[in-house]
């Protein structure tokens, strides 16, 4: 009853009410949560376990091996090709059975082996964290596992450590806290333990407030349990990983376009099957011929034209210093037309640096950086990664300086003051915050000259100030005083009546290959989009750096009033997303998809990794951390974001092969499969035994084995190409007849000029159809007209011109025999030319209008 009791009472204010949390004195928190600064009982420990759970992240819930990868199965494509298999098999066909089984195993092999390796989102996430923490419990500082940490545990904290949950700040001395993975925030966070004065559901707002996962830079700090395990945000980023990731544009595509074949193949099967039944044939033939129809209606070589052409593509980005970890990236990458990026660590080096160092007209100075240069040079604190930026900038020369003394940082001065000797002479050189350097100056130097401070003054430094914090750089004041008198100790009781000297401007620089990767993926008609936590200054001069135009900016707090319909309408138009939590980057993703784009997602931070499995491509960069790494499609192992356009050529070259070989197999090679339905209407025999249509089938395939490896037209790869069903449909319809045409055509010369006899006619029709489907690639592979002026690849070529040798050869062997083929007349193949020149030239025409027209 007890237990029952303290969920209620702690539930209510622990998980629910974050305003509470944030904004009530300690004393309030401490009544809320029912502990003190002496931290929790065992005994209590116990309780709260059973309510809250240990402080673990949500594991992924594994399954057997063998049912995951029975699960790469359940494709619509797959399921033709397999029930294909099967009937041929059950029918004798065995090495028709047997390739369609190779072709499917190897393809599902391949797929699986790339995917598996690569799903350990959420393991890395619970790796990340630490293992114990130092908390007080029983009155007693002691290490615990961080599992059986719960909330009103006393945590402590300091330089280096990991936040072991998320916790309210009781008390902090000099705390900062890098929670850029988290938030995108570009700069360590200051924390303190003040109520916030009004609640703000942005988390950057939190300065009280500890987030689990994140790191402490410098300081200390002790803080009070909150939240643990899924609850906390770094939980709840876990959660959204181990649940089943979207369906992808090349998914929707391959599922869309297999149901359409299975329609299809189901509806002209039965059709034939039935009209046979009816004609009186033999059921058993009648059942043959249908089912080595299916078999020919049926794209078997399609798995195997994606794997090879992804992993082809997988190779060839490798080369480029890019790691492909799902191989249907490759193909969304090509699909791609807006590009949602994080700005900080992805854009930007998430490294601070130093950009500015001037005196208050703006002007460069040399002695600002040199009098910064020895405040962060002699400081002996904990280097802050604004002091890492100072000395890492140049080298700096120091030589005849020695350091005196110095008056440590505090929060409540917020500066930093150092006492060197040069020449005999003392100075105190102080740095931090502009407002509080400020209040100690009495004069200011310009080119030497020093003056007193006057209001117009101080209204100039401020001026300035306001001027470079707009500008997105964080800015800190540099000031100095020549020491009247030599002491062993100096204190903040020095720091006064000095000299204002000048300004020191950092910004997280963007990367240098960052513009010309924009503009070229610009060029590549792909929209950009930038999702970040950080603030609309920094991400505006971030942007004015790439040279990237910011048409409308909306932020985290005006996203939270908007329902998904109103977001869904601005999202298109807006193209900077600041101050955004990972929830929010979600919907925006969600809402872009919703309203027809294919979208991809840059980022390296915990934050991103919901947004990298939301998107269609996810990618991530070498140096982000290991959960984004885990859950991107793709990474970026050189630190050159110009591979990003070389990802989306290849992308859309994958594209435009296997489209290649789709469009083939719905134009050519169905207008052949149609016209063997309609030719049993009206002959009394089959035109093609079914042995001679699975040989058919088998060497057309054979001749489309090599179009992963062919060249893709330049103006092809210019846009991005997306699965369109409709269009496909369309390409059937206009250039199926055609080829349907030339098969009758065909069938009334045999029949009525030739007077073929049901061996010659089935022989023929072979060969017309193989050879008409075989070459009518090199019309269909190009949206050139004419055709040559696209060169197809040599292996493509050579299989073509085998496979209609083999089929030109093979009535001439003993081969043919087996498979009832005779030997035609001369003057059929002069009449075989004629047909296969004129289906040609009209192929040409109706591409070209069909193009014109449907585009």
């Amino acid at each position: 009853m007890v237990v029952k009791n303290l969920k209620i009472e702690v539930l209510d204010w622990a998980l629910p009410n974050m305003e509470k949390v944030l904004t009530s004195p300690i004393e309030e928190l401490f009544s809320h949560l029912k502990t003190s600064l002496n931290g929790l009982s065992s005994e209590e420990v116990k309780k709260r376990l059973e309510v809250f759970g240990y402080n673990e992240i949500v594991k992924k819930r594994k399954r057997v091996i063998i049912i995951d990868f029975l699960s790469y199965f359940k494709s619509p494509l797959i399921i033709i090709l397999l029930i294909a298999g099967l009937i041929s098999s059950f029918f004798g066909e065995a090495m028709n059975s047997a390739i369609i089984f190779t072709i499917v195993i190897l393809s599902v092999v391949l797929d699986f082996y790339q995917e598996y390796k690569a799903e350990r989102a959420a393991e890395m996430l619970k790796q990340r964290v630490a293992i114990t923490a130092t908390i007080f419990r029983d009155g007693v500082k002691k290490e615990v596992r961080l599992a059986e940490i719960v909330p009103g545990d006393i945590i402590f904290l300091s330089a280096g450590d990991i936040v072991p949950a998320d916790a309210r700040v009781i008390s902090a001395k000099d705390l900062f806290v890098n929670q850029s993975a988290l938030t995108g925030e570009s700069l360590p966070v200051e924390k303190n333990s003040l109520p916030l004065r009004s609640y703000n559901p942005l988390i950057t707002e939190w300065n009280n407030y500890l987030f689990m996962g994140t790191s402490i830079v410098s300081g200390t700090a002790i803080a009070v349990v909150i939240k643990t395990g899924s609850h906390t945000e770094y939980g709840k980023i876990a959660k959204r990983l181990v649940e089943r990731g979207a369906e992808t544009e090349f998914q929707r595509g391959i599922r869309s376009f297999g149901y359409m074949i299975m329609q299809l193949t189901f509806l002209l099967v039965l059709f034939v099957f039935f009209i046979n039944a009816l004609y009186l044939r033999s059921v058993l033939d009648s059942l043959l011929f249908a089912v080595a129809l299916a078999v020919g209606l049926t794209p078997e070589l399609l798995p195997m034209i994606i794997s090879v052409n992804l992993s082809k593509g997988a190779i060839a980005m490798a080369k480029k210093g890019v790691l492909v970890k799902r191989l249907a990236a490759i193909q969304n990458f090509g699909s791609m037309d807006i590009l949602c990026t994080d700005k900080t660590g992805t854009l930007t080096e998430n490294r601070i640096k130093l950009v500015l160092y001037v005196d208050l007209n703006g002007k460069e100075s040399e002695k600002v950086l040199l009098y910064s240069y020895l405040n962060s040079y002699y400081q002996t604190g904990l280097k802050s990664p604004l002091d890492d930026a100072i000395l890492s900038f140049k080298e700096v020369n120091i030589n005849g300086y020695k350091k005196v003394d110095e008056v440590p940082f505090d929060f409540i001065r917020k500066r930093l003051s150092i006492v060197v000797e040069y020449q005999n002479q003392r100075f105190i050189i102080t740095k931090g915050a502009p407002e509080e350097v400020t209040k100690v100056c009495s004069y200011y130097e310009i080119g030497g000259i020093i003056a007193d401070i006057t209001d117009e003054v101080y209204r100039n430094i401020e001026r300035k100030y306001v001027e470079l914090s707009n500008e997105g750089y964080r800015v800190l004041t540099v000031a100095y005083k020549c020491l009247k008198e030599d002491k062993p100790i100096y204190t903040a009781n020095d720091e006064k009546e000095m000299v204002f000297l000048g300004f020191i401007a950092f910004l997280d620089p963007p990367r240098e290959t960052a513009r010309e990767a924009l503009q070229l993926l610009k060029n590549a008609n792909i929209k950009l989009k930038i999702l970040t936590g950080d603030n609309e200054l920094v991400t505006k001069k971030v942007c004015e750096y790439l040279g990237f135009d910011i048409k409308r900016v909306l932020t985290g707090s005006e996203i939270a009033q908007m329902q998904d319909d109103a977001l869904a309408r601005v999202v298109d138009e807006t193209n900077v997303f600041c101050r955004v939590t990972p929830a929010q980057k979600d919907r925006i993703i969600n809402a872009l998809k919703n309203n027809g784009h294919v979208v991809g997602f840059l980022g390296d931070g915990i934050n991103d990794a919901p947004s990298l499995k939301t998107s269609d491509v996810g990618i991530s960069v070498e140096n982000a951390v290991d959960v984004a790494k885990e859950s991107a499609d793709i990474i970026l192992l050189q630190n050159d974001l110009r591979v990003l356009h070389d990802g989306v050529l290849e992308g859309r070259k994958t594209f435009g092969n296997t489209m290649k070989y789709i469009m083939m197999g719905i134009s050519s090679n169905f207008g052949n499969m149609f016209s063997v339905a309609g030719a049993s209407l009206f002959l009394p025999f089959l035109p093609m035994l079914p042995t001679q249509i699975l040989l058919n089938n088998l060497l057309y395939d054979f001749s489309q084995s090599t179009i992963p490896v062919d060249e893709v037209d330049r103006e092809y790869i210019d846009k991005p190409k997306r699965w369109d069903i409709r269009f496909i449909k369309r390409f059937m319809i206009y250039l199926g007849p055609v080829s349907s045409l030339f098969d009758f055509l065909t069938f009334f010369i045999m029949l009525f000029i030739f007077n073929a006899s049901e061996p010659l006619f089935q022989t023929a029709w072979f060969l017309e159809s193989l050879t008409s489907q075989t070459l009518v690639i090199f019309v269909i592979r190009t949206k050139r007209s004419p055709f040559w002026k696209s060169k197809p690849c040599r292996p493509l070529l050579f299989t073509t011109i085998a496979v209609i040798t083999f089929a030109l050869i093979i009535p001439y062997t003993l081969l043919g025999e087996i498979f009832r083929f005779v030997k035609p007349p001369i003057t059929f193949y002069i009449a075989l030319v004629l047909i296969l020149s004129a289906y040609i030239i009209l192929a040409e025409i109706i591409k070209n209008w069909f193009y014109k027209r449907y585009g």
